[in-house]
């Protein structure tokens, strides 16, 4: 990313995201949008591949981008020919649209980072399409680090974190808390003793926490 840009996650859940072009880039960017739960609308001239067309979450149009092909979007990746990627951005920039150029990613207004999906937990890795081949060798080694079972360790905190906020009503006695919880050793706890007696323990250390003690 540049020393301009602002990393940030985006809210793209039921949202639809425009993707115009329906080459191999083009399928890279519309299953990353669909991967963050976005609707994903697809404007390429070609039919669909099966994957894709068996897919209720995505509307293939098979046709030549126009302008009313933003209706609606929140998000675009121009991932066509260079000349039609530059009227995608002229007409985004113009509706007020977030677009992304993969031919000029100057142009547009973000670049995707390579990414590490892991349920919940999202590592995002952005060279401001200066390297993405760099990012990618990145994500790769990062992929390697955190699995599957990191996903699930931040599901069971997103599952227990409503019962600390009601429990321990003090501000910074619940941060305390919370920080404890997301510690490393709750994580190789998890992997030893699995969902159901972590979960247990969590809760109890909550319990300790509302009331003023800490179980050590």
């Amino acid at each position: 990313m540049s020393a301009g840009g602002l990393p940030v996650v985006l809210t793209v859940t039921d949202r639809t995201v425009l993707v115009v072009g329906g080459g191999p880039v083009g399928r890279r960017k519309a299953a990353a949008a669909r991967a963050a739960g976005a609707r994903v609308r697809v404007v390429s001239p070609g039919p669909p591949p099966p994957a894709v067309a068996a897919d209720p979450g995505v509307e293939w149009l098979a046709e030549p981008y126009r302008p009313d092909h933003l209706t609606g979007v929140r998000l675009v990746f121009a991932a066509g020919p260079p000349e039609v990627n530059a009227r995608v951005v002229l007409d985004a920039t113009r509706a007020g649209v977030w677009v992304s150029s993969a031919s000029d990613p100057a142009a547009g207004d973000f670049t995707l980072p390579a990414t590490v999906r892991r349920g919940p937990f999202v590592l995002a890795v952005g060279t401001g399409g200066a390297g993405p081949g760099f990012a990618r060798r990145v994500r790769e080694r990062l992929e390697e680090q955190f699995d599957a079972g990191v996903g699930e360790f931040v599901a069971l905190l997103a599952e227990v974190r409503p019962a600390a906020l009601a429990a321990v009503p003090d501000p910074a006695a619940r941060r305390d808390l919370l920080d404890r919880l997301s510690g490393w050793d709750w994580l190789a706890r998890f992997r030893q003793d699995g969902p159901a007696a972590t979960r247990a323990a969590m809760l109890a250390e909550i319990m300790q926490s509302a009331k003023g003690k800490t179980q050590k």
